[in-house]
């Protein structure tokens, strides 16, 4: 990387963290008064917080108050746009690898910014500056403000962790799962329970149970155009909710290092599921190894904490082992999350999914279960598995009960225009 282009990815990402900082905290309203006021020293302003406050900025604006701290901290973990370590990366200008002047700066940055803007640059911090071992230390789990990403390095930090922190890890991770169940578990259920009862179709249904689209569709041939009607010979109905399985789910989730936050939300998923008694869920995590964690579903704290992230990628030995596992084919659905960069027999992997689906198998490819974005998948693999009838896409925790729903009742699933 040159230092012009390291500069100029510092000041991006400064000014990406400055901007949503501006327009979400109390600070932003006092800005907008300076700008309303004098509109050529507030951009001056603006750019002295992207820049850095190198010489080189140009802006000449000097910094004060809360500015001059939020510049700080910033810079802290930013460093200066023309300072280069010698792997020529920014450098940091004054974090360190010292506990209490990472403590003292995670309480700066949640002074000065929202919560949002929080996680990110807590992210950036143990992304640039290799600050993941201090996450090992109690007091700095205390004082992070935790979110999925935050589990995810705390997971693949597992194994590394000493006795003394794993207790406050477990908290941590806790209450993220807790929020995360709290947002998603409700409307999951709901929706999955009204698929349920739409996929049981009946053929003496009682009459506010029918479903009156797949009953004309059925009985065209019986229509009169004399008087413009369809007799209903066969009716065809929702079949009421029982307590019993009416389907088998399998999540098969890649636990490779850049799936971690799909392991967070699939794991979430997983016990949401587990606690419906209309469905019958299994949990396999994979890397070049299987591990089924279904045993565990009843609290997802223990399956997170059973994931191995890192490691090689065995797609086919995953979907052998949940291939052996399935016993009503016309009545499982088998969710694959992965971003099918594959390590073991592709072709094999292939054949196992043609088999699945052929058998009556509803299969679900999902590059991603997160709000990251696009995912880095294997494009060769997913036009291999959307060849099969198994389109490969990205799906966001919101999306994912409308996915499950059009899996369980085999109608199309809800793929985003995006892929």
């Amino acid at each position: 990387m040159t230092p012009q282009t390291a500069k100029t990815q510092t000041a991006t990402t400064r000014a990406a963290t400055t901007q949503t900082a501006k327009t979400q905290t109390a600070a932003a309203q006092t800005a907008s008064a300076r700008a309303a006021a004098d509109p050529a020293r507030e951009r001056l302003r603006r750019w002295r917080l992207v820049l850095g406050g190198d010489a080189a900025d140009g802006t000449g604006c000097a910094l004060s108050g809360q500015d001059a701290a939020m510049d700080a901290a910033l810079t802290a973990l930013y460093g200066k746009g023309d300072r280069q370590t010698r792997a020529g990366r920014d450098r940091s200008a004054g974090l360190g690898a010292s506990a209490p002047s990472v403590a003292r700066w995670l309480g700066d940055i949640r002074t000065y910014f929202p919560s949002s803007v929080v996680q990110v640059m807590q992210r950036d911090a143990i992304d640039r500056l290799g600050l993941s071992t201090l996450l090992l230390e109690p007091e700095m789990l205390e004082a992070v403000e935790a979110d999925v990403h935050l589990v995810g390095t705390l997971l693949s930090l597992n194994k590394a962790m000493p006795e003394t922190t794993k207790e406050t890890a477990r908290a941590v991770v806790r209450r993220v799962v807790e929020d995360l169940e709290k947002r998603l578990a409700s409307r999951t259920r709901a929706t999955l329970t009204g698929a349920l009862d739409r996929s049981a179709r009946v053929n003496r249904p009682r009459h506010h149970d029918i479903d009156w689209n797949r009953t004309i569709a059925a009985n065209l041939k019986n229509y009169l155009p004399e008087h413009r009607t369809v007799v209903p010979e066969r009716l065809i109905g929702y079949g009421r909710a029982s307590q019993s399985v009416k389907k088998d789910v399998v999540l098969c989730i890649d636990q490779s290092g850049s799936m971690a936050a799909s392991v967070v939300y699939a794991s979430v998923f997983g016990a949401v599921l587990a606690s419906m008694r209309s469905i019958n869920t299994r949990l396999v995590v994979f890397d070049t190894a299987v591990v089924d964690l279904t045993d565990q579903l009843d609290d997802p704290v223990d399956v997170l904490f059973g994931t191995q992230l890192g490691g090689g990628t065995d797609i086919n030995r995953a979907l052998a082992y949940c291939q052996s596992q399935i016993t009503r084919p016309a009545d499982t659905v088998v969710v694959l999350i992965s971003d099918l960069y594959e390590g073991g027999i592709r072709d094999e992997m292939l054949k196992r999914v043609a088999a699945m689906k052929a058998s009556g198998v509803q299969f679900v490819a999902l590059l991603a279960l997160s709000d990251e974005g696009a995912p880095a998948y294997d494009r060769e693999h997913a036009a291999a598995l959307a060849a099969l009838g198994a389109p490969a896409f990205a799906c966001t925790p919101d999306l994912f009960p409308e996915v499950m729903a059009a899996a369980i009742e085999k109608r199309p699933l809800p793929i985003p225009e995006t892929v």
